[in-house]
């Protein structure tokens, strides 16, 4: 297999891919790449923190919570906030890459969010679930789980009073799209999920008392329906097998559809609703590795940063700066903006943004400093210049970076060479020769410039 085509596939299912699995893989064929990528995200491994102490504060009762609810509270908080950097660390060293990159995808599919940590936990480990399984159970997985039906207050929807909200959402956002059903279907679906709810635990409860038992009419069908009766319905239509895949070729492949390539992708995807299948075909389809689809994609925060701790392991001494870090970028994991989640692609990138993205490398990796030193100047001169900039920008981020890991993984690789392993894109005039004009001083120093570059923002 080509190495640039290895790179784009490590690029779109993962955060990069380092010179040695480069060069092993390299030798092996298409199908062979692609088969151990699936091979080795087949096992589920969930993120877990320790619940012992918030679940004995929960206690069996919302009474029994009750008096615990500011220290329920805060122990939330602080263990939303580990998981996020668990996550974080968990995406840039995992042992089922596909199965973690597909969490991240999904996370910003099925959105939801929640101030119970032990809800948020168990969301959290369905999407690893089931982010390579049958889209069908995945779907009545999701509808069941407790941050969920508080989230789009399926947990209010009673035969009394009907609550829409999920019922909404489910068509508009996770299956269907907008103007692919009626108002009239959003009301007779609202009822089928009548009665959903979950225990202090987070276990689900169905509450048969508050269940609309009767007909209802939804996509032209009658019948006393459930939830799951809904979502089969809805499967049945090909729109809901062309919408993911609309939303899967957008994620992995280009922001701009294809649509011939999404039509192929639809008919692969319908036929059983497979997303390991689906994914398998994106994979090995020749056009997903076009040149008009390599490095056109705008990286996430998430993709951002994680692919600067890939390259060159760097920790947060400080972790509040980690968050504050995501927040400056606009994503932070398990705080999504609203239900629809983050609109990715060009919205990524504004005046701000872009200027924080084109520092960040050398503020985290050199403390603020690009060499610019002319040839001849002395090495005591330049040390001097970095010591000074080490101490006017390094408080900004207090971070340890493992340079010898990424001198280890380099060492094979010319200087000259490092912008092909850096860059999903080619060097744009305007910018080589800004790479010109500054002395290259050591590998160390090219990969921060290389990173400071507007091609270090595309994948």
């Amino acid at each position: 297999m080509k190495r640039k085509h290895i790179q784009h596939l490590y690029r779109r299912v993962g955060f990069g891919i380092l010179p040695n699995e480069l060069d092993k893989l390299s030798k092996m064929k298409r199908k062979e790449v692609v088969a151990n990528l699936f091979k080795a995200s087949k096992n589920v491994t969930p993120l877990e923190l320790d619940t012992t102490e918030l679940k004995s504060l929960m206690g069996t009762s919302y009474m029994m919570a009750k008096d615990n609810i500011r220290d329920i509270q805060k122990l939330s908080r602080e263990s939303t906030q580990k998981l996020n950097r668990a996550w974080i660390e968990r995406l840039t060293n995992p042992t089922e890459l596909l199965r973690e990159k597909m969490t991240l995808f999904w996370a910003n599919h099925f959105v939801c969010e929640d101030n119970n940590y032990v809800y948020t936990q168990n969301f959290h480990n369905t999407l690893r679930q089931h982010a390579l399984g049958n889209f069908r159970a995945f779907v009545v997985a999701i509808s069941k789980q407790a941050a969920m039906t508080k989230y789009l207050n399926t947990k209010q929807n009673k035969k009394q009073k009907p609550n829409e909200n999920f019922a909404r959402e489910l068509m508009e956002l996770f299956t269907l799209g907008v103007g692919n059903y009626t108002e009239q279907d959003i009301k007779e679906s609202a009822k089928a999920f009548t009665g959903y709810s979950h225990n202090m635990q987070g276990d689900f409860v169905f509450r048969r008392r508050v269940h609309h038992e009767g007909t209802k009419t939804f996509f032209g069908k009658s019948g006393n329906f459930n939830g799951e009766d809904i979502i089969d319905i809805i499967l049945e239509k090909r729109r809901c097998a062309q919408y993911i895949s609309e939303k899967v070729y957008r994620y992995f492949v280009n922001d701009t559809i294809n649509k011939a390539h999404v039509e192929a992708m639809t008919d692969a995807f319908y036929k059983d609703y497979n997303i390991e299948k689906l994914m398998r075909f994106v994979c090995l389809s020749d056009w997903f590795y076009n040149e008009e689809n390599i490095g056109t994609k705008i990286k996430s925060p998430i993709e951002f940063l994680v692919g600067i701790k890939t390259l060159v392991p760097t920790e947060f001494k400080n972790q509040k700066q980690l968050m504050y870090l995501q927040r400056l970028m606009g994503q932070i994991l398990l705080d999504p903006p609203n239900v629809a989640g983050w609109k990715g692609g060009q919205n990524w990138i504004d005046s701000n943004t872009i200027a924080l993205r084109l520092k960040l490398p050398s503020l985290l990796l050199n403390s603020s400093y690009i060499s610019k030193s002319k040839k001849g100047q002395t090495d005591a001169r330049i040390k001097e210049r970095k010591q000074f900039f080490k101490k006017n920008y390094g408080k900004w981020f207090n971070v340890e970076n493992n340079w010898g890991y990424f001198e280890k993984q380099f060492k094979n690789v010319a200087m000259n060479e490092l912008d092909n392993h850096i860059l999903a894109c080619n060097i744009s005039p305007n910018a080589q020769a800004y790479l010109n004009s500054l002395e290259k001083v050591s590998k160390q120093e090219y990969c921060v410039q290389l990173m400071s570059l507007p091609e270090y923002q595309m994948c």
